[in-house]
């Protein structure tokens, strides 16, 4: 990538430099319905110079493996110059979560060094997305499903959206769509469930999204995901209420 950033739209240059700065909070506390809290940039001096790549995580002893996860949110600019994310439909043969919306991504496995690197690798094999076409500039805060599987969500830019040549792997994919990322602080096309869990109500989102003639249901882990990472990045609260599950904090990392 041209590393000058000509060519490069100012919006993306600016939102790669403020969230190569962003410190994700890896307390394990319930967070409250507002997002505002989590939405902390820390500044730094004229002097000093953010890193060129987000700190990634390393990986972890081989006993924690199988309870890890990461996945990519990738982001591009729209034909509107709007910020867009790569989602997946599953593929209708897995055994897990088939036919489920997700981004792209999957479990730590064997030399993968940390976790950008197993959320860039499962992206090229379920979407071919080439590594070297994601810059990535941060990783947010993990969240843990009821499984006690953790998920790092792993952001990064593709400066170029021409550039990207997408072929869904059939064995674990059956669609390949983008969504805008602020979709996830309005309150339209949505709706919610309230669930409990060990005694602790919370909310579960469904959001629907229409792309060539399929309407596609974003919900549970995925959407809590896109919520929490674009409240950071437009740097504001959902327009509704949030209420997490606790167990979604309980072991971050």
């Amino acid at each position: 990538m041209d590393s000058t950033g000509v060519g490069r739209s100012e919006m993306l240059i600016s939102l790669a430099q403020r969230l190569r700065l962003y410190k994700p909070d890896h307390t394990p506390t319930q967070p409250t319905s507002s997002s505002s809290e989590n939405l902390r940039i820390q500044g730094v001096s004229a002097e000093e110079k953010p890193p060129k790549q987000a700190n990634p995580t390393t990986i972890h002893p081989q006993e924690l493996r199988s309870k890890r996860a990461a996945v990519l949110i990738c982001l591009f600019q729209g034909e509107n110059a709007e910020l867009r994310v790569i989602l997946t439909k599953r593929s209708s043969k897995l055994s897990t979560h088939s036919g489920e919306v997700a981004l792209p991504g999957g479990k730590v496995e064997e030399g993968d060094a940390n976790d950008i690197e197993t959320a860039l690798r499962e992206a090229k094999e379920e979407i071919g997305l080439d590594p070297s076409l994601v810059d990535v500039v941060t990783v947010l805060e993990s969240f843990t499903n009821k499984r006690g599987m953790t998920v790092v969500p792993v952001v990064g830019i593709v400066w170029d959206k021409n550039l990207m040549n997408l072929i869904a792997n059939a064995d674990e994919v059956d669609a390949i769509f983008d969504a805008p990322l602020e979709m996830f602080l309005k309150d339209e096309n949505r709706r919610q469930q309230e669930r409990e869990w060990m005694g602790n109500k919370y909310l579960l989102h469904f959001f629907d999204h229409q792309a060539e003639n399929e309407v596609y249901i974003i919900w549970a882990l995925t959407a809590g995901i896109l919520i929490n990472a674009a409240s950071i990045i437009y740097q504001r609260p959902p327009d509704f209420q949030e209420l997490r599950p606790k167990f979604w904090s309980r072991s971050r990392q």
